[in-house]
């Protein structure tokens, strides 16, 4: 047999290596999604208590046993929670986890988790408890249960401190810029033709430009744009007028953990009454507490 040449071997190493690296990427791609998609809550079927090692009702004394609450928190939603320039996550909810850890009396240790993952991260009790910008709604009511609200999230409208909007009857004959099929583009479209004059942009950072340069008085858009807003144009005086639509932020537990949710809803309105709550408020959203509900 004759011998196969030098550049044809040096091909079929290169070819050989070329698969057996395509095969190690494919197997790494398939784990982390099987991973992912067991981190995803697709359905209400899969409830807190129904997994292994877990028992919601037992949170509590687990929490004062070992003397720390674990709490999930957002590190890349400021304000409610970013790194800050000394690497350390800072924000609104972190503010709050560390009054609740204090109640508790308790130590506190933050754990930054995405979104996506905040009642995955819960529900396999990765951590006690959420505090993490969370929604409220019927799907995730069905697998986990909530405290009273503790933030607020919404949309609002806003414009300088001489442009006096106490209703939406004062919208009248008004200019409102808004970015262009966002929430509140939807929610003033809702009201009576010649209620409010729309000007639409193309994203909340023109929106909120041009309030600044004096294009249109008034903006529609959330609080947290509305934040940024206020905290990088102080001299413009800009304050809230009216809330649009309320969507304001709770506490997650697990399900059925009843001692807990007691607990940290007595925190909560406690926070409320000594004022934390506006100062937290004031200091990173750039404005008083807006009213939440009860519930």
């Amino acid at each position: 047999m004759n011998a196969i040449p030098k550049k044809w071997l040096q091909f079929i190493t290169l070819f050989l290596a070329s698969l057996l690296m395509t095969a190690s990427i494919a197997a790494c791609n398939s784990s982390e999604s099987s991973y992912v998609k067991s981190m995803s809550v697709t359905s209400g079927t899969a409830s807190a208590t129904s997994l292994p090692g877990v028992n919601s009702r037992t949170t509590l004394k687990q929490i004062q046993s070992t003397g720390k609450v674990r709490v999930a928190v957002p590190d890349d939603f400021p304000p409610f929670g970013a790194v800050g320039p000394d690497m350390q996550v800072r924000g609104y909810d972190i503010d709050v986890a560390r009054e609740i850890a204090k109640g508790l009396g308790v130590e506190l240790e933050l754990v930054p988790v995405v979104g996506n993952y905040r009642i995955p991260f819960l529900q396999t009790n990765r951590v006690d408890m959420v505090i993490s910008s969370l929604g409220k709604n019927k799907e995730r009511a069905k697998i986990i249960d909530f405290s009273i609200p503790y933030a607020p999230f919404f949309s609002g409208i806003y414009g300088r401190q001489n442009v006096k909007v106490a209703s939406m009857e004062d919208l009248k004959g008004r200019t409102v810029g808004v970015a262009q099929g966002s929430l509140e583009d939807l929610e003033l479209s809702k009201l009576p033709t010649g209620t409010v004059k729309m000007k639409r942009f193309a994203s909340n950072s023109l929106t909120a430009s041009a309030l600044v340069s004096g294009q249109v008085e008034l903006i529609a858009t959330g609080n947290v744009v509305a934040a940024k807003l206020i905290r990088d144009n102080p001299d413009k005086q800009i304050d809230r007028k009216l809330v649009l639509k309320n969507s304001p932020c709770y506490i997650g537990v697990r399900r059925g953990d009843t001692d807990l949710l007691q607990r940290v809803n007595a925190i909560i309105t406690d926070l409320k009454t000594s004022g934390k709550l506006n100062s937290f408020s004031q200091k990173w959203l750039g404005e008083p507490l807006a009213e939440l509900p009860t519930v």
